[in-house]
């Protein structure tokens, strides 16, 4: 993919993701409920450490044998800042950090987005990853060529109003008395993945996958407030759909999915200061052919700190505008 379409995308994503937010019911920089005290005119800034990647398990059903495609991972530290939805946010992977001190000719790039609309949730998730280990009961093989790419996210509905994921994601919303609420998900995703290993003759191994898995995920999810400032939230969601699966080696094949997927996330919240951590695991489960078992695993850990400050009115204006100016296309 294309840094101009990537971007395209991005930006179409925090846009829509800024019109979205209601223009008529927030014009305080705080506004509060009985559940949940929400900061719609304030930038929220964070700066954070992630560790996260995308590995894969083949098993042969035949055999019992398996391998697993473990990509060298990299730790990154960055930087951001959102508005009513709208994220700019900048992360690089420094060498000073343990995990990076020999990832050199590797690369991991990825983007995880999560938007609101009304009571709808939206995430948009890119891992674009080069240079894997090869790992077996016995031996560990470093393929710098091999790469994969994956692309999806999810689109889901938040039952009880009285429930913040905003609270553990964006921290543009504290979740002020404890609630929970169901969350049926759609979720979608593109991957391929290309394994090269160098070598002479026959030992030389170019091979293509490509997968697409959808399928319906519903969950229960949780927001814990023990003290005034203080949120702990714990969730899991489960569900089953169809995996589509090919390469250059394998024909086509179409089978069951299953998923799974946790999160859990700590949070001290005070005045406007906040820092904490999350954490969530997903698992897509599916046969890639009629003999070899795949489980897709993405990882994901955050911690941060971060402040929020009331944002100039020039931008409260701006977006102000966008509003109106969906609102009218609305009606």
């Amino acid at each position: 993919m294309g840094l101009k379409p990537l971007f395209s995308v991005l930006f179409l994503f925090s846009f829509l993701a800024m019109g979205a937010q209601n223009s008529d019911s927030q014009t305080d920089s705080i506004s509060k409920s009985e559940y949940i005290q929400s900061f719609p005119d304030k930038f929220t800034a964070r700066l954070f450490y992630v560790n996260t990647s995308n590995s894969f398990e083949l098993s042969n059903r035949n055999t019992a044998e398996s391998i697993s495609l473990v990509p060298n991972k990299q730790d990154k530290i960055g930087s951001k800042v959102s508005y009513r939805g709208f994220s700019l946010s900048y992360s690089f992977a420094p060498d000073f950090l343990a995990e990076n001190k020999d990832n050199e000719g590797s690369r991991l790039f990825n983007i995880n987005l999560r938007s609101y609309f009304g009571k709808w949730m939206q995430t948009l998730d890119i891992y674009s990853e080069k240079g894997f280990y090869v790992k077996d009961d016995l031996n560990e093989t470093y393929l710098p060529k091999t790469k994969s790419f994956k692309i999806g996210g999810s689109t889901g509905y938040i039952f009880n109003e009285n429930f913040s994921f905003r609270a553990i994601t964006n921290q543009d919303e504290k979740q002020v008395k404890s609630a929970g609420s169901f969350i049926p998900q759609l979720i979608y995703y593109y991957t391929n993945y290309r394994i090269r290993a160098e070598g002479e003759g026959d030992l030389e191994v170019d091979e293509k996958y490509h997968s697409t898995d959808v399928a319906i995920n519903p969950g229960y999810y949780y927001n814990w407030v023990p003290t005034e400032n203080l949120l702990l939230s714990a969730g899991a969601s489960a569900g089953i759909g169809a995996n589509f699966s090919g390469g250059s080696n394998a024909d086509s094949l179409t089978s069951l999915l299953y998923d799974f997927n946790f999160r859990g996330a700590l949070l001290y919240d005070f005045s406007d200061f906040y820092a904490g951590a999350q954490y969530s695991y997903l698992i897509l489960n599916h046969n890639s052919d009629r003999s070899t078992y795949t489980e897709d695993n993405i990882p994901y850990f955050q911690a941060f700190i971060g402040y929020r400050f009331d944002a100039p009115q020039r931008v409260k204006d701006l977006s102000d505008n966008i509003n109106d100016t969906i609102d009218s296309i609305k009606n």
